[in-house]
């Protein structure tokens, strides 16, 4: 059993800031097997998210501290109108969000925030 407690979140809060990517996941899978993607993602503010989609597979995002926004965009023209935006604070009683298969979206990070994300198909980490 692995405890998600502040101790935790600290940490990765440590290696996100000495991160050029300003970000840190961590892995819940139990097994490589899973092929599922469950994790926490530590964000400090400065973070950049790109703008992309999952084109097989809806994504749950909910917000255990910090404060983000979580922004929906069409692609129009070569680029990318914003259609929704969605703050997520617990302090505020705004947990997180269902993200729909297919949908352009990405992140700001208004305050050193911890998510916990969920997606179908296998996690592949990044170097």
């Amino acid at each position: 059993m692995k405890l998600i407690d502040t101790v935790l979140v600290a940490e990765m809060h440590g290696l996100a800031s000495q991160s050029e990517r300003k970000r840190m996941n961590y892995d819940l899978r139990t097994t490589p097997e899973d092929q599922s993607q469950r994790m926490l993602n530590v964000l400090e503010v400065g973070t950049v998210v790109p703008i992309h989609k999952h084109d097989d597979t809806s994504e749950t995002v909910i917000c255990l501290e910090g404060r983000l926004i979580e922004l929906l965009y069409e692609a129009v023209d070569g680029g990318f109108r914003e259609t929704q935006r969605v703050e997520l604070c617990p302090r505020e009683g705004r947990f997180g969000v269902q993200i729909p298969k297919g949908a352009w979206h990405t992140i700001e990070v208004l305050e050193p925030s911890t998510i916990f994300e969920a997606k179908d198909g296998a996690f592949v980490p990044r170097s």
